[in-house]
């Protein structure tokens, strides 16, 4: 895992706002609270088997912004990850977004598997089962 020929490690994980959020295509719902946020990230690092970073680096004044391509059991997977600070500095929102829509599924599938927090509630409507993704 690297960038620019550097390790990389993504400093914000260890600036986790005490209340912080985690969405993702992957996931149905919201992560709450910073063990689980820190947890869930950690826990999907472990599954990807490399990152090859296109940028990692802070946008506007309270973002900072990933782009890297991975590979999940074999499969390319490409991934975009946003952070809002909040005023303190400190990381209080994160959204990960997965593609193409096959790795997204096959991710959501392992991190169901291994899975440190209990299951999230849906935010799909009932009325449309084709929204829901493998737990």
């Amino acid at each position: 895992m690297t960038y620019m020929g550097r390790p990389y490690y993504p400093l914000w994980l260890d600036n986790l706002a005490e209340d912080a959020t985690l969405e993702g295509a992957a996931m149905n719902g919201t992560a709450e609270g910073r063990e689980a946020v820190r947890s869930i990230i950690v826990t999907a690092r472990e599954i990807y088997e490399d990152q090859e970073f296109s940028f990692a680096g802070d946008y506007g004044d309270n973002g900072f912004l990933e782009d890297y391509a991975t590979r999940v059991r074999g499969e390319p997977t490409n991934v975009v990850v946003t952070v809002t600070r909040n005023a303190a500095g400190q990381a209080q929102h994160v959204v990960v977004n997965h593609r193409p829509r096959n790795s997204v599924l096959l991710f959501s599938r392992l991190m169901g598997e291994r899975s440190p927090v209990p299951p999230l509630p849906s935010t799909s409507s009932p009325a449309s089962p084709e929204h829901q993704m493998e737990s």
